[in-house]
Order: C-alpha cells, then sequence, then structure tokens
C-alpha cells in the first residue's frame, strides 16, 4: 500500500488516509459489519477498508459525483466538467496547434 511505501521511504503517515467516495452505500458499509446476502461479492474488498477503518488508517468520506475528480480518468465526461477537473488537476489545454496531432 502506499502507507507502507512512505513507510519504508521515513514518512510515516499520523493521520489516517482520506478516501473519496461518491457511493453513499458503499460508504455505509465501510464502517458497517453487517453482512447480507447482496454484499456477497464484494466481502473480500469490503473487509479490507473495514479493516482499514477499523484501525484508523483510513476514513471514508463522501464527495458528490460532481465533484469526484478521479471519475476524470474513468468516465467520459460532459466537457465542462471535464475542462473543471482539468483545471483543478493543474493540467492545461493544449496549444490549439497541436489539438488533434497523434
Amino acid at each position: 500500500s502506499s502507507r507502507n511505501l512512505l513507510l519504508e521511504l521515513h514518512f510515516p503517515l499520523s493521520q489516517a488516509t482520506l478516501v473519496y467516495c461518491d457511493n453513499v452505500s458503499a460508504i455505509y458499509l465501510s464502517g458497517n459489519p453487517v453482512q447480507s446476502q447482496r454484499t456477497k461479492h464484494i466481502e473480500m474488498d469490503i473487509h479490507f477498508v473495514r479493516e482499514k477503518v477499523a484501525c484508523g488508517q483510513a476514513r471514508v468520506l463522501h464527495v458528490p459525483s460532481r465533484h469526484q475528480i478521479a471519475d476524470i480518468f474513468i468516465k467520459g465526461l460532459p466537457r465542462v466538467l471535464f475542462d473543471d477537473f482539468r483545471t483543478s488537476l493543474s493540467v492545461r489545454e493544449p496549444p490549439a496547434s497541436t489539438a488533434g496531432v497523434g
């Protein structure tokens, strides 16, 4: 994990890693040990997350989808939202002379 890498680099983290999630159900499951038929397919993943939350290494926080910057890497977005996210990542639009080349 990135926490272990930072520890090996002699930069231990003293606070929990913040995990931003736009799925309210997933946030609920991260802190609730209740098991159901509907969550069986994600049991391994959710146990890992619950363990990290329980030991204070992670906190799962809600972020609305319209503010989930990571979506720029995994979803097709409307142009306005794409431009906003790109700006948030400090990435500039390519000059017009190189746009579409390649």
